[in-house]
């Protein structure tokens, strides 16, 4: 069995979280879901997922206040950011923040391939 890499998917938005973690998995991925910055925070610890695809603009707690926890901890995972925003701050202060792509919805799901590839270039390049 190949090398799986785990994937939290982090987005309110249900329906897209859902089409994400389908398009990896069938990219050989495992994914693991929640929906808001406080269950992406236990998912971090109970789960240590290899790569984080979060959205910035959540509900309880957004994807800012996540990364501000990720720094400066030498076990945390990459982190790609999506949003919808498009102010140049905001792309900024997330990479300031350590992220290490930003990808403004709506994006087509091959650019997000190629990002989570050249993170986890060791998954399954599966159709």
């Amino acid at each position: 069995m190949p090398d799986t890499r785990t994937v939290l998917i982090v987005d309110d938005d249900r329906e897209l979280a859902d089409g994400l973690r389908v398009f990896l998995q069938r990219h050989g991925f495992r994914c693991v879901l929640a929906n808001n910055g406080l269950d992406a925070q236990r998912a971090i610890r109970e789960e240590r997922p290899d790569l984080v695809v979060m959205d910035m603009m959540m509900p309880r707690m957004g994807g800012y206040p996540v990364l501000e926890s990720l720094q400066g901890r030498a076990d945390a995972p990459p982190v790609i950011m999506m949003t919808a925003n498009e102010g140049a701050r905001h792309k900024a202060y997330a990479e300031h923040l350590g992220v290490i792509d930003y990808l403004r919805k709506p994006f087509d799901m091959q650019r997000l391939l190629e990002a989570v590839q050249r993170v986890l270039p060791s998954a399954d390049p599966a159709p």
